[in-house]
């Protein structure tokens, strides 16, 4: 691997945990039959790597294992919720969703389509400058009654952890459903489902070290949604579909290894960017870290470098760093990032902002030469551009 480029893009996609990876092989080769099958061992052992993968996710988020049901990842999480909460047809007034403006991409799509479509009414939330939600704001949108929250754990783009607790008190006193979002948070910070009032969590496998194309959605008990598919009665009649086995036994097994070394690996994470942000910063004239510093993924560092465009930094590291200009789903598109919009930043901080994202096998060693690569880069492009 020595010939590859540094791999700091932990927030679009994590590698697949070695430990996580023997496990699904064993069950894409041995145990490989399907859950549904009760009439013989195949489907009996299938269908038992399944209900110890439901108690291994529950443990890690406090929840019970009968109120997970799995999914492909966190965007069909997503759109079973937003969707499948909202009914077809409704009366006069259409449903009152409050959305946070910094939500991932796939939240506010499903959001807009809907509220395009003219099936629901959206009440947007205010952020400041470190994309801190307003909570007094939150509180107010609230008591005048809404059908859903949108609102999620941890941003993938700068990184803040959203006061969890608080939310969910707000919204139970309200009797206000809370979608969290829980992609980047779980596995990453302690998230109790039971206890802080969270209504729907999604869970996407590929960020905490298990394999992409599978995800879970934690609901909570009494609450039921509108399936969006049909063609089978699997996980409780809402997400219908041969259950992807090997998929869930990885997500199961990241989850009980998250359990067991989440504190340990997180606060080992949160020094190595400490100490990248100092590097860049000691070195790297008008650097600016976005976000809420005080509240914030141990991994991410999402940093501003005004008047060096980021496509220009990235263009002169691709070939030894994996950073990113913003978030995977929408690296494709050369809009401004969203949630840099939502918090008002300056254009040249918004075109100079990279995110830089560390996980549980980032070295001491790569973070000294990532650091060496981005300032030399940045020091060429000041002489060429200033």
């Amino acid at each position: 691997m020595d010939s590859y480029p540094i791999y700091l893009d932990y927030h679009a996609t994590t590698p697949v945990d070695l430990r996580i990876a023997d496990r699904i092989l064993e069950t894409m080769t041995a145990t490989f039959g399907n859950a549904s099958s009760i009439d013989h061992h195949y489907g009996d052992q299938a269908a038992k790597a399944v209900k110890k993968a439901r108690k291994q996710i529950a443990q890690l988020v406090h929840a019970a294992p009968k109120d997970i049901i799995f999914t492909s990842g966190a965007t069909e999480s997503i759109n079973l919720v937003i969707q499948g909460q909202v009914p077809k047809y409704t009366d006069w007034h259409p449903p009152r969703l409050i959305v946070s403006p910094v939500e991932h991409k796939a939240v506010l799509d499903t959001c807009k389509a809907l509220e395009d479509n003219g099936r629901v009414e959206i009440e947007w939330l205010k952020v400041d400058r470190q994309a801190r939600i307003d909570l007094e704001h939150l509180e107010h949108l609230c008591s005048q009654g809404a059908d859903l929250l949108c609102l999620m754990a941890a941003n993938n783009e700068v990184g803040n952890i959203y006061p969890l607790q608080t939310i969910g008190q707000i919204a139970q006193n309200h009797s206000v459903p809370w979608f969290c979002d829980g992609s980047q948070a779980v596995g990453k910070i302690p998230i109790n489902f039971s206890d802080w009032g969270i209504t729907y969590l999604a869970i996407s496998g590929h960020k905490l070290y298990a394999p992409k194309g599978i995800g879970a959605l934690v609901i909570r008990p009494r609450y039921s949604l509108h399936s969006l598919l049909y063609g089978g009665g699997q996980e409780r009649e809402i997400r219908p579909g041969t259950l992807n086995t090997p998929g869930i036994v990885g997500l199961g097994e990241a989850c009980a290894l998250r359990y067991q070394e989440m504190e340990e690996d997180e606060s080992r994470i949160a020094q190595n960017r400490d100490r990248l942000q100092s590097l860049l910063a000691e070195n790297i004239p008008n650097l600016i870290v976005n976000g809420d510093l005080n509240h914030r993924l141990a991994g991410n560092l999402h940093i501003s470098i005004p008047h060096i465009p980021n496509s220009a930094i990235i263009a002169r590291v691709r070939h030894q760093l994996a950073i990113s200009t913003g978030a995977a789903c929408s690296s494709g598109t050369p809009a401004p990032s969203h949630v840099l919009r939502a918090m008002q930043l300056p254009e040249p901080e918004i075109d100079g902002a990279l995110r830089i994202s560390l996980g549980k096998f980032t070295t001491e060693t790569e973070i000294d030469r990532a650091a060496s690569i981005l300032v030399e880069a940045i020091a060429k492009l000041n002489q060429l551009l200033n």
